[in-house]
């Protein structure tokens, strides 16, 4: 394995929309490949065309470009020395049938006639006499319709009379089988809790327990990365190797741990409704009708999502939790990978945003929150026209306590749109002919500031507080309120120096008129 080029790819089936849990396989697998200089490969597992979807391709593809985690060979992102890279269109050219006929004749596979109802009959008859998992295998292979039981005539006749068949790898009985697993270290099972897989359909397409071997093995794969659903079939993708001789050529195997839902009970599915989207980017399911929002229509940054998914189920043994693309390429390793589960935290996942949102600059996020402005601001006439210097200086504002941009309006409409109305409990609390007659010499002593900086304000705002004889902290919060209508906010003198002058006096004089 030492000589061998560093070759990794993400196999996902065009069946649906991509699960996060698969867009996490697709990121280690990169992350590993980067580190060692080594190739990423998009592979499409299409062998199941009863499941197909239509679209699920393209929106694999766009989905991993929003990640910018991008293969650097396979569909849709160019053609290497492998193509082709759907296996639909590998089929065509006879490679799965050339490794089928090879167990075949060296006696580690067999041809099964089995029709459905005598499946069915078989799995009645084991579950009527106790048999914890009915499968077929060893045992119940021999009582059953294929060429390990037939004469070679009848398996002939079947075989020109064209009788639909399925080809099954011929497990062993009672024999250890054994593997190495990256993450999890050495595995031993026997061989009577594996069944006797499927590798070839009647239909001519393999499964995928023949196909992705035999794609891995013509692909050069170096290492195969999956979830840890799909540890009880590597015993089987072990004797498949073995039984071709191509042992040399078996990738070092890396079972994840599963994604956990966030009270740890059970694995995260795309069903699961915990307020944060579980799919990249917005699947729409034409087969069900349901609609699954993505991270990015909700205004996850792309960053902030690979972030955290690194961060699931790894962790690179320090406290470091802010990771770029390239710290973790750099971090990565699979010894890190733990071996249990892995739980969600929604609430962690929106403040991966917020760390991300923060390290913005203002003019990136004024950028963003334009287009909500200006939908916001349609058919009004108030502080429209600002211009960009102020947009920046209201994203500076708010983006402390955001999560999303798309939460920048409702935390600071009222710098583009006077209040209206003022917060019911602070002016029930503070509002007097005291607390009143304040705010109208604040409103006249600002009007003859020629700086109208933050600390200027401040200034002015409590010196005349010290005179009238009120503390500043028990009119600071009606004052903010006059300003924009709510009780909280951002820093209150710098909000007071963005709205400027005019505009500030104008709402204190509104506010004083209108509150009663």
């Amino acid at each position: 394995m030492e000589n061998r080029r560093v070759r990794l790819r993400f196999a996902p089936s065009p069946t649906g929309g991509l699960h996060m849990g698969g867009v996490r396989t697709a990121l280690f697998s990169y992350l590993f490949a980067k580190k060692h200089n080594g190739d990423f490969i998009l592979r499409i597992e299409d062998t199941d065309q009863t499941r197909y979807v239509k679209g699920a391709e393209e929106y694999i593809i766009e989905s991993l470009k929003w990640c910018g985690i991008e293969p650097n060979e396979g569909v849709g992102f160019g053609d290497g020395p492998y193509a082709p890279y759907r296996q639909s269109e590998r089929k065509e050219l006879g490679i799965y049938k050339k490794y089928s006929d090879q167990l075949i004749a060296s006696g580690y596979a067999y041809y099964a006639f089995d029709t459905s109802d005598e499946l069915d009959a078989m799995r009645k008859r084991l579950e009527a006499a106790k048999v914890v998992a009915p499968q077929y295998n060893s045992v119940s292979r021999q009582n059953m319709r294929n060429s390990l039981t037939l004469s070679e005539d009848e398996v002939k006749k079947l075989l020109d009379a064209g009788t639909p068949y399925v080809v099954r790898l011929k497990v062993p009985r009672n024999e250890e089988i054994r593997f190495h697993d990256i993450i999890r270290g050495w595995v031993v099972v026997n061989s009577t809790q594996v069944d006797d897989k499927v590798l070839l359909k009647s239909d001519g397409m393999p499964t995928y327990h023949l196909a992705h071997i035999v794609d891995d093995i013509e692909m050069e794969i170096s290492h195969a990365v999956r979830g840890e659903e799909w540890l009880p079939s590597a015993p089987s993708h072990v004797l498949i190797y073995r039984y071709l001789g191509l042992e040399d050529k078996m990738p070092l195997l890396a079972h994840l741990p599963l994604i956990l839902k966030p009270d740890g009970n059970g694995k995260l599915s795309k069903r699961d409704k915990s307020g944060i989207p579980m799919f990249p980017i917005d699947w729409y399911d034409e087969r069900t009708g349901e609609k699954y929002v993505g991270y990015r229509e909700t205004g996850f940054f792309p960053e902030a999502f690979v972030n955290m998914l690194g961060m699931l189920g790894w962790n690179p043994g320090t406290t470091q939790e802010i990771f770029s693309l390239q710290e973790l390429i750099s971090a990565f390793s699979f010894e890190r990978v733990n071996k249990s589960g892995a739980k969600f935290d929604p609430e962690k996942t929106k403040w991966f945003n917020q760390q991300y949102l923060r390290m913005k600059s203002d003019a990136e996020l004024a950028k963003l929150f334009a287009p909500i402005l200006e939908e916001k601001l349609k058919g009004t006439v108030e502080l429209q026209h600002r211009g960009s210097d102020y947009l920046q200086g209201v994203c500076k504002l708010v983006k402390e306590k955001a999560h999303f941009v798309s939460e920048f309006w409702d935390a600071g409409n009222y710098f583009f749109i006077a209040p209206t109305s003022y917060d019911a409990d602070v002016i029930k609390k503070r509002w007097n002919d005291q607390s009143a007659s304040f705010i109208k010499a604040v409103a006249e002593s600002f009007k003859s500031l020629n700086t109208f900086t933050a600390s200027e304000t401040e200034l002015t705002f409590k010196a005349i507080a010290e005179t009238q004889g009120i503390g500043a902290g028990q009119v600071m919060q009606l004052f903010r309120v006059c300003l924009s209508g709510v009780g909280g906010g951002p820093m209150l003198f710098e909000m007071v120096e963005l709205l400027g002058k005019d505009e500030v006096v104008k709402r204190l004089e509104t506010a004083t008129n209108s509150i009663k």
